[in-house]
């Protein structure tokens, strides 16, 4: 049986209990089930109050139910919805029952957006978007992914699409005309200068494309330095909550701790390490290796002491990633307090007392200006992933050969042009895709 013939059901709401529970029915029997379950079918998009019976018999809820016959759905397909009230008890029968009907099963994760996708509904970046406003955890990262579920760049390659195409027609015909004498002339003028305005426009595009795809990501700060320099103390500063374990004696953090910031909508990921030493005991030198390992990844270190002196070596290995020495403890008395600013090494020097809080309001500032700059302005990032960076790259450089092939053949850049429309239908979804539809479909959860 071809997936397509089964019904595939879920709930399409978030964790129980709650107050509402929505499950949600695509296939040609949603409509069978719903007047099963319903006694009957409501009038198409109108919410409609049904009680819900096991078979005409027991009461199952008192719920609201919805039907969309297709393909005017979300889907493509029918697609039935059951709001119903949000109790384990509840949701168990609905889907006991739904599970007995024939060519009815569980939707797997992604499913109902994959069936919108192979209907014709939303096209792959739009569905990528679509997964990542599902992930968005900062306001910026919502609008970001918002502007791809609404087709910012799905749009763009269409129109991309369809220009290389005209262009390859006009080379095409002056093939079909070579006996003509200036006809390919006519012809391959304005196909050339359509290739290279849309050459010119791809480039534009990947030249900021990394913005976008930092902001997917977020940025990585890690808290580094030695014991017992309050590096906790900080994190928990940051988080405005107890994660780490904060303790006088040294080498109390052996691991990695992460925590999630939303600092004026840009994501931060903040690492507390553990503190980095010479020591015997095999737990904490594994400690410091992963420490050393996650500072060397970061987009950002700070490098959290007491003495600058002592730890310069240390803060020195950190090449090609910026460093911020953050002088903590300022509230304790000379001589555990010291200058910093003759550090070389560091990009910036903060002074901070982690315990009282003194100097955090500068050093968030900071990591605010930092984040802005990290990742600039991203209202016109096209691109959130790097499958989409890949084939916007194939489709330029095909562009580019087909503008050098000009002078050796109108074949040879015809052939490219071909090439560079595959990739812009690869990028949409709609040609040679199946390898990684299930790699982006299973990011989803199920329900969805």
């Amino acid at each position: 049986m071809h997936p397509h013939d089964q019904t595939i059901f879920a709930l399409s709401s978030g964790r129980l209990p709650s107050a509402i529970a929505i499950v949600r029915l695509s296939g040609s029997h949603a409509g069978s089930a719903l007047r099963l379950l319903a006694g009957r079918l409501p009038v198409p998009r109108t919410a409609t109050r049904a009680l819900l019976r096991e078979g005409g018999g027991e009461a199952i809820d008192d719920a609201v139910v919805l039907w969309f016959p297709g393909p005017a759905s979300a889907t493509g397909e029918d697609v039935a919805e059951l709001h119903v009230h949000g109790s384990r008890a509840v949701i168990a029968a609905v889907f006991s029952l739904l599970s007995t009907m024939p060519q009815m099963r569980p939707a797997e994760p992604g499913e109902f957006t994959r069936r919108a996708f192979e209907n014709g509904k939303i096209d792959l970046t739009e569905a990528e978007g679509l997964d990542d406003l599902i992930h968005a955890d900062t306001d910026r990262q919502r609008r970001q992914a918002l502007q791809q579920l609404k087709g910012l760049l799905g749009d763009k390659a269409r129109s991309w699409r369809e220009q290389i195409i005209e262009a390859a027609a006009l080379i095409e015909a002056g093939i079909d005309f070579a006996d003509e004498g200036d006809v390919p002339a006519e012809l391959m003028a304005p196909a050339l200068s359509r290739i290279e305005r849309l050459l010119a426009e791809i480039e534009t595009v990947l030249t900021a494309q990394g913005r976008a795809e930092r902001l997917r990501d977020g940025l990585t700060v890690v808290i580094a330095g030695p014991p017992n320099a309050g590096k906790s103390t900080l994190m928990n500063q940051l988080a405005r909550r107890e994660v780490a374990i904060v303790s006088p004696h040294a080498g109390t953090t052996r691991d990695v701790i992460e925590v999630q910031l939303d600092l004026q909508g840009y994501p931060v990921t903040v690492i507390d390490t553990a503190g980095i030493r010479e020591t015997d005991d095999p737990v904490e030198q594994e400690g410091v290796r992963r420490a050393r390992d996650r500072a060397a990844q970061a987009d950002l270190v700070l490098w959290l002491s007491e003495d600058d002196r002592a730890d310069r070596a240390e803060a020195e290995r950190r090449t090609g990633v910026p460093v911020w020495l953050i002088r903590n403890k300022i509230d304790l008395p000379a001589p555990q307090a010291r200058a910093a600013a003759s550090v070389q090494s560091a990009d910036r020097v903060f002074a901070i007392s982690a315990r009282t809080g003194a100097g955090l309001s500068e050093l968030l500032e900071a990591l605010i200006g930092f984040a802005g700059d990290f990742f600039g302005s991203t209202e016109s990032g096209l691109i959130t992933r790097e499958r989409q960076r890949t084939l916007l790259e194939e489709t330029a450089a095909a562009l580019r050969q087909s503008i050098a092939a000009v002078d050796l053949g109108e074949e040879l850049a015809a052939e490219e042009l071909r090439i560079a429309a595959l990739a812009l239908g690869r990028l949409l979804g709609r040609v040679d895709i199946e390898d990684v539809l299930d790699v982006i479909f299973r990011e989803f959860c199920i329900g969805k």
